[in-house]
């Protein structure tokens, strides 16, 4: 049966050529077999032409190509200028053409590094880049204003969290990806028809076969390549302009947010737990610049974060085991906005335009109804009471906004809204915040389900759950399917937004690791391995997605709302407020302009106002104050047309007519190296390095949180004391012990921190110092001089003991106990006896012991275990492999001849 994947950019390296008339950009596949080559022209001043002819090269023609034009663009001796073709730059990928007053300019990726893995599927993160001016300087036609813009554009700094993937498209959760290659291969084989002609018309060299005559089929897979979700695209704008001329595979779509991975080791086992965050690349901006909706739905600080968990000792996506949750974080979809001409820490909020009848929040509503399903669930945390009005008028707008969405909605369907007042929780000394986060979670994830692409096991029929049975979502033959999403929203979506988001994914994952038959119960304890590695993750993600919008890190973290953050917090906090609050005043207005024209929101032109010349960018993000809409949407039936008729399934989900037409289909071999994730993964053809292969530093819960001491329980889901964690062990000693414990922990302890990681860390030292008493701290020198000499020596004898005790549990320079030594004797004294009755007569075991089966197989015991059992084409290959050992060949199969000829193909054709 015919099978579907997901197709691999064909060019992951290029090396940019130049000479005075043009540039060679040759691309490359990961293995270098096939390339492609654009022309860009270099005699148009302000015009950008580009040529591909679509062809595939293999190396030999690509270097006679290089070598032609080398030799054709030599120029004569005693001629000024350089000669031949020289070699500009090696990069990883085209982020985008961008023009501002003179000519155009090509932006590349010159250094990449991997950030997680999702089977098989490498992450990058964008490291640096190359801004390179394309017109030849005999033809350029200077403008006073280009160095300005040019400025402004590399304001916006790609190497600070900007991801992309060659295979995996990151602008759709995994639930989309996968759920995109089950569908009926019905509709890939009508879809594949369609373009059956481009197949026929390829070239004698792809589609010769040298076995064409023995009648033999070809296994064929779909080949699918998506169109990205543009709404979380960050260079699209970029490509816009030869996204129609050159071929797909140049194309590459970068996400901007976060993308961190760690790995939690059950008893050995690798399970990766991956979180994703996509920034909105509609209405984005700074804090106090971008507030509220504009006139098309877009909310500010829009941001999808997917937690996906999966078993890293299967790397296929179809033989893996696979989970994901999805939730959204967003600004409150109104009109409103802050006035930060006043220079107050808190600037009133004010409310720009009357909307009487929702019709901004039923814009953002559909676009999620259209991409997630139902129900969406609002989390609402903002203040409800408050001695001046100020929080308050966000909510009192919103509800009656989603009252009136919801009566024209099914009942099934509906929108839920719960106001939850977090801040006064949190002053409450009654109240527990996370206790009641932790309902809300309980009750979301119940709602919306989550995405696995595995049926249950037989286990949680056997030992039922009582939560389990209630979990809801779309129930489908391969697993489950997450319907509908959490929208949790304060007035910054920043600190009470992130604790709120830890605490239904903490829900969350535990039901994913129950489903991936990890846990026995899904519930997670806090102060487990397993959750505070969950918890650094989620911080980092924090803090994050807090400089990306508001200036600073996170100012209130959850050690803040367990109310176990040190004192020296409040310190920190106070730096946080004070370095998002200068952000706000003086950075964040060159930070607006960078992302408007980093996004093409603003492109300039000769006759328009300069960018740092207008006195706001209202008119740049709101379409309707310069031109009336044609179409105006109905107050009633506000959603987009059709639907309501899949709901609670999202349409986008669906293989209707609208979404086909998204997706291309191609018709490849089984073998073809655009679709084999196994050999872009691991490169067999070449010698590679063990630590290029796998590359990542991934946090490890066995060796950064797990303590270090002997006869602790290994497993992640063991509740420790705050002093045991790996992290905190060193700290937690006195200072004569400090330096031993250092050396001995040299090889299992993590590098140094960053500095991400030391503001990360920072509560548990400043905790551990004050328990101390006034210890001198752990950046401090460790070791006091001792001047006597019966000190040193005690110092000495201490340092021997905890030498032998650690490793061993109890002293061994002290005598053993009377009980020790009587246990040695009668362990002795069996030893003795049983060589000496072994000489004389056989042990009868029943005599001594009763042994019981402890499994249901019949011979299968402690002590006897049934032999396995070899099916017969296994055994047909083993005779086969001695026969041929021996000189006597068997003849070939169909298999083999298949195999051979996928061989030779790839080898010489």
């Amino acid at each position: 049966m015919p099978q579907s994947a997901a197709i691999i950019s064909g060019i992951q390296r290029m090396v940019l050529y130049e000479t005075r008339a043009r540039y060679f950009l040759v691309g490359s596949n990961q293995a270098q077999t096939k390339h492609r080559v654009l022309k860009i022209d270099r005699t148009e001043p302000k015009d950008l032409v580009i040529i591909d002819d679509k062809h595939v090269y293999n190396q030999q023609d690509v270097r006679e190509l290089l070598g032609r034009l080398d030799l054709g663009n030599r120029t004569k001796i005693g001629q000024k200028g350089s000669s031949g073709l020289s070699r500009a730059v090696s990069a990883f990928g085209i982020v985008g053409f961008v023009r501002f007053l003179e000519g155009y300019y090509i932006v590349l990726i010159t250094k990449r590094r991997k950030m997680a893995d999702i089977g098989g599927h490498s992450i990058y993160k964008i490291e640096d880049t190359s801004m390179i001016y394309i017109p030849n300087d005999s033809v350029r036609v200077t403008h006073p204003d280009e160095a300005r813009y040019v400025r402004i554009f590399q304001n916006m700094d790609l190497s600070s969290n900007f991801y992309f993937s060659y295979s995996y498209d990151l602008s759709h959760s995994l639930q989309y990806n996968l759920t995109l290659l089950q569908r009926p291969y019905e509709l890939w084989s009508s879809a594949a028809s369609s373009t059956e002609e481009e197949v026929h018309t390829q070239s004698k060299q792809d589609s010769f076969d040298i076995f064409e005559e023995e009648g033999l089929p070809t296994q064929v897979v779909y080949g699918l390549q998506n169109e990205p979700y543009y709404k979380y695209v960050w260079n699209g704008k970029l490509l816009e302009r030869v996204k129609d001329i050159v071929h797909h595979d140049w194309l590459m779509y970068i996400i901007h947010g976060f993308c961190g991975q760690s790995k939690l080791l059950i008893y050995g086992r690798p399970v990766h737990i991956t979180l994703i965050a996509r920034r909105s690349s509609k209405f984005a901006g700074t804090r106090f610049l971008k507030r509220g909706a504009n006139c098309e739905g877009d909310v500010a600080n829009e941001v999808e974060t997917e937690q996906i968990v999966h078993d890293a000792s299967v790397m296929s996506f179809t033989a893996g085991s696979y989970s994901s949750y999805v939730q959204v974080r967003g600004s409150v979809p109104l009109y409103w906005s802050q006035d930060i001409s006043t220079m107050m820490p808190k600037p009133p909020i004010r409310l720009d335009q009357a909307d009487p009848y929702a019709h901004v929040a039923a814009l953002h509503f559909d676009q999620m109804l259209q991409r997630f399903g139902s129900p969406i669930i609002i989390l609402n945390l903002v203040k409800k009471r408050e001695k001046r009005k100020h929080e308050k008028i966000l909510s009192e707008e919103l509800y009656p906004a989603v009252i009136n969405l919801n009566q024209f909605l099914p009942p099934d369907h509906c929108i839920d809204y719960i106001a939850w007042d977090m801040a006064r929780y949190t002053k409450s000394k009654l109240c527990n915040v996370l206790d009641r986060l932790s309902t809300i979670a309980e009750d979301v994830v119940k709602r919306t389900g989550f995405y696995i692409n595995r049926s249950d096991f037989y286990c949680h029929t056997i030992r039922p759950d009582d939560r389990w049975g209630d979990v809801g979502g779309h129930i489908t033959t391969s697993g489950r399917v997450q319907t509908g999403v959490l929208r949790t929203n304060c007035v910054d979506c920043l600190d009470r937004t992130n604790t709120a988001q830890f605490m239904v994914g903490k829900c969350a994952l535990a039901y994913q690791l129950y489903a991936l038959g990890m846990i026995d119960k899904p519930k997670l304890q806090f102060d487990t391995d397993c959750v505070r590695l969950f918890e650094e993750l989620y911080e980092d993600h924090g803090d994050t997605l807090s400089l990306q919008y508001g200036g600073s890190q996170l100012v209130h973290r959850v050690k803040t709302y367990r109310k176990i953050a040190p004192w020296t917090q409040h310190s920190k906090d106070i730096m946080q407020t004070l370095s998002r609050y200068y952000s706000n005043a003086f950075s964040d207005a060159d930070r607006q302009d960078a992302i408007n024209l980093f996004l093409q929101v603003y492109q300039p032109a000769e006759t328009k106002p300069h960018l740092w010349e207008l006195p706001t960018d209202f008119y740049l993000h709101q379409r309707s104050t310069m031109a009336l809409p044609q179409d105006r949407r109905s107050y009633t039936l506000w959603w987009s047309e059709g639907i309501l008729s899949y709901l609670p399934v999202a349409y986008d989900e669906v293989p209707c007519d609208n979404t086909m037409k998204k997706v291309s289909v191609k018709r490849v071999n089984r073998f073809d190296e655009s679709i084999d994730i196994y050999t872009e993964f691991f490169k067999p053809y070449e010698i590679t390095s063990f630590d290029d292969t796998f590359c990542i530093a991934m946090t490890n819960s066995a060796r950064e949180f797990m303590p270090k001491t002997v006869g602790v329980d290994p497993s992640p889901f063991t509740v420790r004391k705050p002093e045991e964690t790996g992290k905190s062990v060193l700290g937690s000693k006195s200072n004569k012990e400090e330096t031993l414990l250092q050396r001995k922990t040299a090889a299992s302890a993590p590098p140094p921190p960053s500095e991400e990681a030391i503001s990360s860390t920072s509560e548990d030292d400043s905790e551990e110092d004050r328990d101390d008493d006034g210890s001198v701290s752990q950046r401090s020198t460790p070791i006091k001089l001792l001047t006597e000499s019966g000190e040193s020596s005690r110092m000495q004898e201490e340092i021997q003991q905890q030498t032998v005790k650690e490793p061993y549990g109890f002293n061994l320079a002290e005598f053993p106990a009377e009980e020790d030594l009587l246990t040695y004797r009668r362990f002795a004294h069996l030893g003795e006896s049983q060589h000496r009755v072994e000489r004389t007569e056989h042990i009868n075991l029943a005599n001594i012991s009763c042994l019981e089966p402890v499994s249901c197989f019949p011979e299968d015991s402690i002590y006897a275990v049934s032999p396995p059992l070899v099916d017969r084409n296994s055994r047909d290959v083993f005779e086969s492999h001695v026969m041929t050992g021996q000189g006597q060949v068997k003849a070939l199969c169909r298999d083999d001849i298949l195999m051979y000829r996928e061989y030779v193909k790839n080898r010489y054709m």
